[in-house]
């Protein structure tokens, strides 16, 4: 598997600025359409991406799902209420949800959720129908605001891109 998504050093606490950007992924927001918001430019957004990753201490390949799962888990920004109840999952796919929330890599996905790597997008595509999420970004913001992700640190397993 890949390298570790955290080290131990401390989170820096995010700028206001970056805060702001950081609300705006969180609320599900890609990064043009931050910048259609913001009115910033798109190549400023995925600046501002980049200098929140650092924050987090995140790899710098890693996608938004893992990176809106460490806001909430570095406690940057405050998990949303859920809008619905949630849905019953099964233990293969609260493992699968943990396993993009904390890893960027299909393979590593796939390994740590116990999916063969030639079913993981059928599984995870199952995953986004039975709650209704758009996307795996989508996907983690709803995990969160239902509790079905830790958003305590000590809690994290060794999350890795």
């Amino acid at each position: 598997m890949t390298s570790p998504v955290t080290t131990s050093a401390p989170v820096t606490p995010l700028a206001p600025t970056l805060q702001r950007v950081a609300r705006h992924l969180v609320g599900g927001l890609a990064p043009k359409e931050i910048a259609a918001q913001t009115g910033l430019s798109v190549v400023t957004v995925r600046q501002y991406i980049r200098d929140i990753r650092e924050s987090l201490h995140c790899p710098t390949r890693c996608k938004l799902p893992v990176i809106v799962h460490r806001l909430f888990t570095a406690q940057q920004v405050a998990a949303p209420a859920a809008d619905r109840p949630a849905p019953q999952l099964s233990s293969d796919q609260l493992l699968l949800l943990r396993a993009v929330a904390e890893h960027s890599d299909a393979r590593d996905i796939a390994i740590v959720a116990k999916v063969a790597p030639a079913d993981q997008r059928a599984a995870l595509d199952q995953l986004l129908t039975d709650t209704g999420a758009q996307n795996t970004t989508h996907l983690v913001i709803l995990a969160h605001g239902w509790k079905l992700l830790p958003t305590d640190p000590a809690a994290r397993s060794g999350a890795s891109q």
